[in-house]
């Protein structure tokens, strides 16, 4: 989390607020439905990795009426925004990420859930030169785990 954040031996601050700064520093309006969703996904200061599917279903257990359908634009325009990135899993699947900063992670197949790996164990020693005219916005690294 950006050092807005931190409590700087004032009280804490209320998940709706850290909510509003973190939508507002981005640029984006906080309306009812992104300031719903954005105090389930940083309220209490905590990275989340979440589906569409698990923030609609924790905003429904919440008592905030939106649709699912509001839920996925509103991630893609936390993502437009810089706030998340979207780690795509396999063809089908899609986690977003509130932590941005570039680091791997952990996909767990037998739970469907994706976690944080730790940065200093993968090194990229280097990359294929980006066709003309394009540049590399960034490197997903996903290590897919099973149980034995």
């Amino acid at each position: 989390m950006s050092n807005i954040f931190k409590n700087r031996g004032q009280s804490p601050i209320a998940p709706a607020d850290r909510a509003a700064i973190w939508l507002t520093g981005a640029g984006l309006r906080p309306t009812r439905q992104r300031m719903a969703l954005a105090t389930l996904l940083i309220g209490d200061g905590e990275n989340r990795h979440v589906t569409a599917e698990s923030l609609h279903e924790a905003a429904c257990e919440g008592q905030q009426a939106v649709s699912l359908a509001t839920v996925y634009n509103t991630l893609r325009a936390f993502c437009d925004a810089g706030l998340m990135h979207e780690i795509t899993v396999d063809g089908h699947r899609s986690y977003f990420d509130t932590r941005t900063d570039h680091h791997p992670h952990y996909y767990w197949e037998d739970e469907g859930r994706l976690t944080d790996a730790p940065v200093s164990a993968i090194r990229i020693d280097g990359l294929p030169k980006p066709p003309a005219n394009t540049e590399v916005s960034r490197v997903d690294v996903v290590i897919r785990l099973r149980r034995q």
